[in-house]
């Protein structure tokens, strides 16, 4: 039941952000993660002093994975994931190192994840993890 409810209100999404690509790919990212057994426990995190913004901090197994969603309506100007460049590592790891602190979590028990999204069709999902390594 609940899983319908996912579905006709992510149905409801894609046509009222329809032109909004990435908020059409993090709420297909935050589904993928939870189907594939991650906790997601925060969305779209901004630091206090607004610096960066994490799209998804999910629980897989025992690591804190930060998540940088790219989303493409095509793959004509390449993957998705080559447009997360060395400047926007910074910024994701400076945001992460405080939301790691904020939260108690050891910097050690994290990792850098890209999910890449391609809204083709059939839509394609990919998701990198320790991507930034």
């Amino acid at each position: 039941m609940i899983g319908l409810l996912y579905r006709a209100a992510g149905a409801i999404r894609r046509r009222l952000y329809a032109d909004d690509h990435g908020r059409v790919g993090e709420d297909l990212a935050h589904r993928f993660l939870r189907r594939k057994g991650c906790k997601v426990v925060a969305r779209n995190f901004r630091s206090r002093s607004g610096a960066g913004e994490i799209d998804l901090v999910a629980w897989d197994g025992a690591a804190l994975a930060f998540v940088e969603v790219k989303t493409r309506s095509s793959e004509v100007c390449g993957a998705p994931e080559a447009a997360v460049d060395a400047e926007k590592r910074m910024a994701i790891e400076r945001t992460a190192r405080e939301y790691a602190r904020r939260s108690g979590v050891e910097w050690d028990k994290t990792r850098f994840d890209i999910v890449s999204v391609v809204l083709q069709h059939p839509v394609r999902i990919e998701w990198l993890r320790d991507a930034f390594r």
